[in-house]
């Protein structure tokens, strides 16, 4: 077998947008040689990438193509290719996740129906072909509808609290999930490596952007109770066991009124909600990724600090080239990590960077991070 840190081991990643440029990063600690495939030429990854090769990741030739040479191949986003992945698979590259369980994520109504046939806990859910189908299911509002597919980063989600909003439902396949009323969204970042170890890091907790639904703090640890924090390390344990995946899992969950966790969604992948732990853990979630899809040892993933992560989204009604302010200010205050992912354009609510703000006081940190999202603004 090729080492990994030999010249002639390579390992793929479909997909190099800012998840997989943080990857890199890491995986340059190692001295594995990173290939990368994205739509676009100048994709984040592209400057850093051991080799950049521009091409889709949801046609089958050419997926196929990039991955046949590969030793390991991996993703960056689930919105891949599944069946070259599969020829792959059968092939005898090593592909983490495996592709069946990237098949699963894909679609959320077998999402849903794999964690009612495993005991999974999550909020009740029906399944819809098209809008009309709505009227059959008056019952069930209010709710939440999500696209079976393609939705991400808070789009292809609707929600639905009485009949004058079915105006705007989805015409398409979907499920419709009953409104949680919840206290706090939590997620746990869990891994699993090939020889079948898991690790789970802290429970953290998420504010979104009511505008853009998008996350927009993240604070690490969540303002939990032990039992909480145990019973979702648990949950989230739980999932990626059953699922038997390889590689780091994003388990998004609700903390009901009455101290309930309910899984919202998953994603087999390094993900948002786990950006703090580049200089908050021991173990960074990418190099944990990379430590189980390579069958190494998984790293600690105690807390070195509490943090706070903020995303740095584009500033609304801005499109362009983008531009920075307030970045150097930023710079100067103790404890405050900016990550620039790389992006040449921005948009409105566009996701461009992330600040890690450590300190030994998570109130204090909340604190600093406020001041640096009023002083840090992304716009054209």
């Amino acid at each position: 077998m090729i080492p990994f840190y030999s010249d002639k081991f390579k390992l793929g990643i479909l997909g190099g947008g800012q998840l997989g440029r943080m990857f890199i990063q890491e995986a340059a600690n190692l001295d594995v040689n990173v290939y990368i495939l994205d739509p676009e030429a100048h994709a984040p990854s592209s400057k850093i990438a051991h080799h950049f090769e521009q091409g889709s990741i949801t046609e089958f030739e050419s997926v196929y193509n990039f991955g046949k040479d590969k030793n390991v191949v991996t993703i960056e986003i689930e919105h891949v290719n599944v069946e070259a992945l599969l020829k792959l698979e059968y092939e005898g590259v090593q592909i983490y996740p495996q592709p069946i369980l990237i098949q699963m994520v894909q679609d959320k109504g077998s999402q849903k129906e794999f964690y009612q046939k495993h005991a999974i806990p999550t909020a009740d859910f029906r399944l819809i072909e098209n809008a009309a189908e709505l009227t059959q299911h008056l019952d069930f509002l209010p709710c939440v509808q999500k696209l079976r597919r393609g939705g991400y980063d808070g789009k292809g989600v609707q929600v639905l609290r009485t009949t004058a909003d079915l105006t705007k439902a989805f015409d398409a396949p979907s499920v419709l999930e009953k409104f949680v009323d919840f206290e706090k969204e939590l997620s746990v970042i869990v891994a699993r490596n090939v020889q079948g170890d898991i690790k789970s890091f802290p429970v953290v907790e998420l504010e979104f952007n009511p505008e853009a639904n998008l996350v927009e703090f993240l604070f690490s640890p969540a303002d939990i109770s032990l039992e909480i924090e145990t019973k979702a390390q648990a949950v989230a344990q739980s999932v990626i066991e059953k699922m038997q995946m390889v590689g780091v899992l994003a388990v998004e969950m609700f903390l009901t009124k009455s101290g309930e966790i309910l899984v919202n969604e998953i994603a087999p992948r390094p993900h948002n909600s786990g950006h703090q732990t580049i200089e908050g853990s021991y173990t960074s979630q990418y190099e944990q990724h990379l430590r189980a899809i390579l069958g190494l040892p998984l790293g600690s993933t105690d807390i070195i600090l509490p943090s706070v992560m903020l995303n740095l989204l584009g500033e609304k009604n801005y499109s362009g080239n983008v531009v920075y302010q307030g970045l150097t200010e930023a710079l100067a205050i103790k404890g405050v990590y900016p990550h620039i992912y790389g992006k040449t354009t921005t948009k409105s609510f566009r996701k461009m960077g992330h600040v890690t703000v450590l300190n030994e006081s998570l109130h204090e940190a909340k604190i600093i991070a406020e001041k640096v999202k009023q002083m840090i603004r992304v716009i054209a």
